[in-house]
């Protein structure tokens, strides 16, 4: 891919993965708080692998996979398929906190998105999301990333990082770490993304929905710790 193709999408790319967006997302730990105040994750060791499992076991199975299929479904215009991708994306999210917050960042993302950017299909989704769909984060990213004429493994590249990102960022303030200490985690999983992106461009779907229930379980128990930084 020539450096000119590259610069015609890399602003959209960048934009849509800005960890920085006004979505929310800072405020989600995805269970990690749980993580940490349970003893399990205390070190700039243990936070690394914390993020390796997540990425690996969890992701890549969930909500990088239903970002994939999102994409492909917008590709082909099947807001059928869209809906019901979003359907089972809530089904499989048994932790109340984690539905709610994939739920609460794909409709801010796509309040963010349609002010500039619209399609038949992107239109027929929104108008779906609060009666049949809920608006999962990981299948509006698929559908804007597809709006936006990012190419399918730089978005999961893309999505993969932003996820990572997010990780480290909230492990540097719960354990808490040195700023340098969250960078050279970021740098150690580079080849684990790429790895990642490469791996989920041919997933099995039948996979999809496959997670260590620990994840699941330390996401509940969010839900009753004594006090908490995150809202998930």
């Amino acid at each position: 891919m020539s450096g000119r193709t590259a610069t015609r999408y890399l602003g959209s790319l960048l934009h849509l993965s800005d960890p920085t967006l006004p979505i929310g997302g800072y405020t989600h730990s995805n269970g990690l708080e749980t993580y940490v105040q349970a003893g399990i994750v205390t070190s700039a060791a243990s936070l690394r692998a914390f993020a390796e499992h997540m990425l690996q076991y969890n992701l890549k199975y969930n909500d990088a996979a239903f970002m994939r299929l999102a994409y492909e479904a917008a590709t082909v215009g099947d807001v059928a398929k869209l809906i019901r991708l979003d359907q089972e994306c809530s089904a499989l999210k048994c932790a109340r906190e984690i539905r709610e917050a994939s739920q609460k960042l794909g409709v801010r993302l796509i309040k963010i998105f349609r002010r500039r950017y619209s399609s038949d299909i992107t239109s027929a989704f929104e108008a779906a999301v609060g009666k049949q769909a809920e608006g999962h984060y990981c299948i509006v990213f698929g559908l804007y990333a597809w709006q936006l004429g990012i190419p399918l493994p730089e978005a999961l590249y893309s999505f993969y990082y932003n996820a990572a990102v997010g990780m480290v960022t909230n492990g540097v303030k719960l354990v808490p770490l040195g700023q340098l200490d969250g960078q050279d985690i970021l740098f150690d999983l580079q080849p684990l993304l790429r790895t990642l992106t490469e791996e989920s461009g041919s997933l099995d779907p039948d996979l999809i929905g496959l997670c260590p229930i620990a994840f699941d379980i330390r996401c509940m128990q969010h839900e009753r710790l004594y006090s908490r930084l995150y809202m998930s």
